[in-house]
This record gives structure tokens, sequence and C-alpha cells, in this order.
């Protein structure tokens, strides 16, 4: 099972805040799972899990992201899945040298690890492996990593882009496989703001209905952050109309954080609830 990572749109009115560096937040987010859809002959009934996403780090030096999901899939056909997939990577800040591990239970029975590096140079990508099985591999052309590849969506939602298509490597499933991404963007989301008339209303009024937006965002500095609905699809590599082994479907903020997570890995869909965001200092040392 993919992983998050990795992780656009309405212009802005100003030129000036498009041209802008964008700068990802420090963060350590919590998401709850449950199921959101099934189809096929073996369908999810029930699905649970938490997902928690710990990202550090700057553009001077470097991101580390530290990444866990355990998810229980219940069905009549196949019984209880239990998986639990971590992910540590770091990235360096001009986003041309990347690290990552892998490690996957299924049914409490481990995989073996996935274990290695990754250079982007002049003329693609170059990716070593240490763990299954040592080897190496070169992938022509621009592939983007998982930090740099944020910053290139949100550029384009700042910059007023409906799509974004670019190959993104993040060192998933077998450290082996490049990926073909096609991101949508949608237009600028204004985050929900308390109603400062509620406490006005009667007792017995009914309330208004809940804000789209989770109750972590609507407090603090995400209150006020712009943000874009953003559907990302992962593809083989290859030619021509394709169906996406995966999609990601999320709520990008300007400083890098998602909301309103939705995973479709096509038999079955999660629903991915932010319960808490922790926001953390960034370095000061950093322009």
């Amino acid at each position: 099972m993919r992983s998050l990572l990795a992780c656009v749109l309405l212009a802005l009115s100003s030129p000036v805040l498009a041209a802008e560096a964008v700068h990802l937040a420090p963060h350590r987010a919590v998401y709850d799972l449950s199921l959101s859809g099934s189809s096929g002959t073996r369908a999810v009934e029930s699905a649970r899990g938490r997902i928690v996403f710990d990202f550090s780090g700057d553009a001077c030096k470097g991101f580390a992201l530290q990444y866990r999901q355990v998810t229980v899939l219940e069905s009549s056909e196949s019984g209880t899945r239990t998986s639990d997939l971590r992910n540590t990577t770091f990235e360096s800040g001009d986003g041309r040298s990347f690290r990552f591990r892998t490690q996957s239970d299924l049914n409490g029975k481990a995989a073996a690890p996935v274990d290695g590096n990754a250079e982007r140079g002049d003329k693609g990508l170059d990716i070593t492996l240490k763990q299954p099985k040592r080897g190496e591999m070169a992938v022509p052309g621009e592939v983007l990593f998982p930090a740099a590849h944020m910053r290139r969506l949100i550029e384009a939602a700042r910059a007023g882009q409906s799509t974004v298509a670019v190959k993104v490597f993040d060192g998933s499933d077998d450290g082996r496989k490049v990926y073909d991404t096609l991101a949508v963007i949608g237009p600028q989301r204004a985050a929900a703001k308390p109603d400062a008339s509620s406490d006005l209303r009667p007792p017995d009024a009914p309330k208004p209905a809940a804000a789209p937006v989770e109750a972590p965002l609507r407090e603090g500095a995400m209150a006020s952050m712009p943000h874009w609905p953003v559907t990302l699809s992962y593809f083989s590599p290859g030619e021509g109309e394709r169906t996406p082994v995966y999609v990601l479907a999320f709520d990008l903020y300007e400083n890098g954080v998602s909301g309103t997570l939705r995973l479709d890995y096509g038999e079955f869909s999660l629903k991915g609830e932010l319960s808490r965001i922790d926001l953390t200092p960034e370095s000061k040392d950093c322009k």
C-alpha cells in the first residue's frame, strides 16, 4: 500500500505574492482513517487506522520525514488485514539528493526493508539500492523528489495553473518505481472562520452547518492561510491513456500542510480526517 507522500488553484491578485519563495512548514500531523468507499468482488466492509506525518527541516539544511500508516481492513471474503508502513526519508534543500528507508508489516509478518538513495543530475535520476537487493538504475529526464514536488504544486497554485504533470520518485514500493503524476488543482479556498455571532444566538436556535475545513485547521495561523483542492494521480510510466494506480486528493495549504485527505487504492478508498496539527518553529537562519 502506497503512502502518503509525497505529498493547485486560483491566481493570486498580486504578482508579488506569486513570486514569493515557498516555505514548507515543519509540522506533525495526525490523520484518523476510515472507509470512504469500496467496490469489487472482495469489497472492504470497514476500515480504520491512522497516519502520523512528521516533517522537519528547511531549504538550507534539507527536509526530513518520518511517516507511519497503520490500516486495518475488514472483509467477509478475505478477513482482517492489518498493514503497518513506516517510511523515513531525507531530501536535500536543493532537491538533488534523497535518502529513503521503508519497513512494512502485513498481519504481523515483516516484509524485507527497502533502503537506498537517489541523486538528481543534469541528465536524469540515478537510484542506488542497498536493500532488499543491491542494484542501480538510471531514469532520464526531470524527476522530482517529494518536497520539491510539493513546492512545485504550491508555485503552480499561486500562479493560477490548473494542472501539473511531472515524474516523481519517493522511494515507495520496491524503491525502483518512478511515477508519472498529474495534479489537478481547483480554485483557492477561503478558510472557515469562527462565527462571532454564535454567542448571541438563542440556545434553541439551530446550529449552522459544520464548516468543511477540519477543526485543527480553523485555528491559529492555519485559519487564514490560502489553500487549494488538489487531486494527484500516480501512473506507471507509459504512453497513451492509463488508469492511475493510486489517487490522492487533499487540500493543499500554502505552507505544505495537507487536510481533507482521500486515498483511493482502486478497489477501496480511505478518508483521512486531520485530528491534530502541531506547527514547529521554523529556523530563523535559513532565508
